[in-house]
């Protein structure tokens, strides 16, 4: 690799320095900071990877048994590298750029992959001129100077640490996915990471599966004093505590052994209401008692992620795209980091911004730092924070929508960082009435501190934030409130919650598995490879996950464990540092007498592909599960001495699989479908059916002359069980005519794949979707109603739409116009037949055209190759 020199050649003076960053939305920033005889370029990412699948092999490497998995395990685990067809133009265009330049530049991101990024572009352009390296971790013009002045050399340590966690984790998904095509089914996928993720999830699915449900009761008490209702709860009877949640194993539900409580039922319950009605109520005991909160420390990737799907409900792949854009505009300073470390420059931005919008008495005394306790943390060297040393307020930003929501949410955590405490006052109140004793809590804020910029959320979304007062009388041992209203409460025990992907961040994390960087990127393929279902904002695995999980626990355990992976991170990290040897220890994880390429070799003769795709899930009793790769799901239930199998519903979770659910699929398929009765117009009989895509209602029998009756799904949240005749006749209308738009044409309202929906119906000129809000029912909507959703902007939901997002204008050939839209696998734009996915980093609302016509050439150039049908010779 060339070394870099601190002055150029001055013969060379006349000629640029070329300067490399990954995307273009990073160019078009940092150009406007670099002196003007600078040339910035994009990479657009890495210019060089393993290969994805075999065309992108080499012809004379394809004999080689190694070749798939892109590394020689024979030869020292050397990676096979290739520039992608769609990078090729990329890289011509930099050795053009690089022809003219005096000086190379590289800016990538500042962790381990920038630097992979920075090498990679060195091996490819062999750059005859200084090359240096240069960092930062926020792209403001103070930064970029700073940056410039202290240029510094590729890191081969980060270089070689990435590569080794990019070969390992090659090693593991190319050796295991195949195993997982052969045994379970085409298209699944195994990673390092991936899938100790996807077994978290079946774990929670099979421990809320375990878990039964008990019931205890307690009494509330409806209190007056000093004029001033309140509430009050048993808590203890006869001297024996009351018993609460708590008290109950939260992964079986039942009472934990030894507990000394007391266990009310229903009818003891009703009955201790009756005998306190005439007591005398007395208070105890007042406990006071004055706590300080401090605020939580600045946004780190993991927390981040975590906060924002809490308070935005944004996913953590969406949370990193938009973090990356803000990023690459100048707004936060660098996204993947491990580090909770501020500047004194962020510091005193911070407080310059509590002195100005909240005053004096909210600054904390003293500046507040904080330490990171992340052992490992190797990525960049301060939290995420707004950029500069002066904080834009989100209101000075003109930022728009969720970029404008995830600025605020880092805006409001950093400058919480240098306010006060916030000091509040607890209260314990205990009352006495005969036997039964109550206790009343509330709470005080004293001084609300940094609960006036920020309050951090929580997973659990019944607990309350801390700056919600709960407010009593002012009692005192011995005043006797009056009972107005005793109700006795029955409870019920709740399984484990399942993981949503802000919990499942913090779980991956805490338990040191892969890195927060990567973690949007996980989470996004395990939905992707139908490992997982988002229902609400929970991550639901599917039958597949199951399956997958079992054969991976039960043949090779120490890749889906926690503590295993975790070891793994931990090598990687001493080999950044240094502190390991990266060969021996790949050869020993590959090709060692316990290695994973041995292994697989062994149980993939073991594995019967039959009992791999067979799944006895707890509560099910003698029913089996199989998953058909060509039908789905079914499950076999012995039945009078044979086996009857039912097919599942494609959408179907195990999650929903109960005794119930079987035995109704049972019963429809051996006595026919349920008849709700018969239509009020056309006297024809409405049935209840469950089929591939779950529960729908039918209008007449399916004959030979009417072979496709029509049809109705049921809303989301409405079992079979639940459908009236009127209901099923009012879906069976649907899509209904609810009126004419102003602008002309029809408006309807409807139920389709993604839910109910109203439309304005164009005719030739198209139609226009909005998704019903959770209020609105499909069967009662009223015009006015439609319309003005109709008037609401659309929101995407990653799927292709002929409306575009934004008209980007006329292409400079042939004027046609340049769209910029939304499909299932994101961004693309879009001229004639041509389309062309962004790239990461850039969205639809910085993309320019310019941009867009480059990728959309480069796109014709390399054209996706078409399956064609082979013809049979004739």
């Amino acid at each position: 690799m060339p070394r870099s020199r601190t002055t150029a050649d001055p013969s060379l003076n006349g000629q640029p320095t070329l300067v490399i960053v990954e995307s273009p939305t990073k160019a078009r920033t940092i150009r406007q900071y670099l002196p003007e005889n600078y040339r910035v370029e994009a990479s657009m990412g890495h210019v060089r990877d393993l290969p994805q699948s075999a065309s992108d092999i080499p012809p004379e490497l394809k004999n080689q048994d190694w070749a798939t998995l892109g590394v020689n395990v024979h030869q020292d685990f050397e990676p096979l590298y290739i520039v992608p067809g769609d990078k090729k133009k990329v890289v011509s265009t930099l050795k053009a750029a690089l022809k003219e330049a005096k000086e190379l530049i590289l800016a990538t991101d500042e962790d381990r992959e920038g630097e992979s990024i920075s090498w990679h572009l060195t091996q490819v352009l062999q750059p005859q001129v200084p090359v240096k390296r240069m960092v930062f971790h926020e792209i403001t013009r103070e930064a970029i100077q700073a940056a410039l002045q202290q240029c510094r050399q590729v890191d081969e340590g980060l270089v070689r640490a990435q590569e080794t966690r990019r070969i390992l984790d090659r090693l593991v998904g190319y050796t295991l996915s195949p195993l997982l095509w052969q045994k379970v089914g085409p298209g699944l996928s195994a990673g390092r990471v991936q899938s100790v993720a996807v077994r978290l999830l079946v774990q929670r699915e099979r421990q809320r599966r375990a878990f039964r449900s008990a019931t205890y009761w307690d009494v509330k008490a409806q209190l007056t004093a000093h004029q001033t209702p309140f509430e009050s709860r048993l808590v203890a009877l006869g001297g024996m505590k009351l018993a609460s949640g708590q008290d109950f194993d939260p992964q079986t539900g039942e009472l934990l052994p030894r507990r000394r409580v007391r266990l009310l039922d229903q009818a003891q319950a009703e009955a201790l209401c009756q005998q306190l009605q005439g007591a005398t109520w007395r208070v105890r005991d007042v406990e006071s008692r004055q706590v300080q909160r401090k605020p939580a420390p600045p946004f780190t990737t993991s927390t981040l992620q975590q906060e924002a799907n809490r308070k935005l409900r944004l996913s953590t792949r969406e949370t990193m795209r938009i973090a990356q854009n803000l990023y690459e505009q100048g707004y936060i300073t660098y996204m993947r980091t491990d580090s909770v470390h501020l500047s004194q420059q962020a510091i005193t931005a911070a407080r310059e911004c509590v002195q100005q919008m909240y005053g004096e008495p909210y600054l904390s005394p003293q500046p507040r730092q904080y330490a990171t306790q992340s052992k490992g943390a190797q990525e960049a060297h301060e939290a995420i924070r707004p950029a500069g040393s002066h904080f834009r307020t989100p209101q000075e930003t003109g930022l728009t929508g969720r970029e404008l929501a995830l600025y605020d949410l880092i805006w409001k955590r950093t400058v919480a960082t240098q306010m006060a405490e916030a000091r509040l006052t607890h209260l314990t109140v205990t009352i006495e009435a005969g036997e039964a004793e109550f206790r009343t809590t509330g709470k005080r804020i004293d001084f609300p501190g940094f609960f006036r910029a920020y309050v951090e959320g929580s997973d659990d979304p019944q607990s309350a934030l801390e700056d919600q007062e709960i407010s009593l009388p002012p009692l005192a041992v011995g005043d006797t409130p009056q009972c107005t209203h005793l109700e006795a409460l029955r409870h019920e025990t709740q399984p484990p919650d399942r993981y949503t992907e802000a919990s499942l961040v913090k779980t991956l994390e805490s338990e040191g598995v892969g890195r927060p960087s990567t973690y949007a990127s996980i989470i996004g393929t395990i939905q992707d490879r139908g490992y997982a279902q988002l229902e609400g904002n929970a991550l639901v695995p599917t039958f597949t996950a199951f399956a997958v999980t079992a054969l991976l626990e039960q043949n090779f355990p120490h890749l889906v464990d926690t503590g295993f992976t975790a070891k793994m991170e931990q090598t990687l990290d001493h080999i950044a540092e240094g502190e390991t040897a990266w060969l021996p220890y790949l050869r020993e994880f590959y090709l060692g007498e316990q290695g994973l390429a041995s292994q697989v070799k062994t149980q993939a003769q073991a594995i019967n592909p039959a009992t791999a795709r067979t799944l006895e899930l707890e509560g099910l009793g003698d029913a089996k599960v199989h998953i058909s790769t060509r039908y789905g799901p079914y499950v076999e239930i012995p039945q009078n001495g044979e086996v009857v199998t039912v097919s599942l519903p494609k959408d179907l979770t195990p999650a929903q699989l109960t005794p119930q659910v079987i035995e109704e699929l049972l019963r429809q398929k051996t006595e026919g479908p349920t008849k709700l009765g018969m239509h009020p117009e056309t006297g024809e009989p409405i049935y209840v059916l469950t089929g591939s895509y779950g529960p729908y209602v039918q209008l007449g029998e399916a004959t030979e002359t009417n072979k496709k009756p029509k049809r109705a799904s049921l809303p989301k949240g409405v079992t079979p069980e639940q459908v009236t005749l009127a209901m099923a006749v009012g879906l069976l209308s649907l899509p209904r005519t609810l009126g004419e738009h102003p602008n002309g044409g029809k408006v309807k309202a409807g139920l389709g794949r993604f839910g109910p929906y109203v439309v304005h119906d164009r005719g030739k000129e198209g139609q226009d979707f909005r998704s019903l809000k959770a209020e609105d029912d499909v069967l009662t909507i009223t015009l006015e109603r439609a319309l003005e959703l109709l008037a609401q902007p659309k929101a995407g939901r990653g799927r292709s739409s002929s409306t575009p997002l934004r008209e980007l204008g006329a292409h400079p050939q042939d004027q046609q116009p340049v769209n910029v839209y939304q499909g299932p696998y994101g961004y693309y734009v879009k001229h004639g037949k041509v389309n062309a996915g962004l790239p990461e980093g850039t969205t639809p609302e910085t993309v320019t055209l310019e941009q867009a016509v480059e990728l959309l050439a480069a796109r014709s150039q390399n054209p996706r190759k078409k399956t064609t049908s082979r013809r049979k010779k004739s």
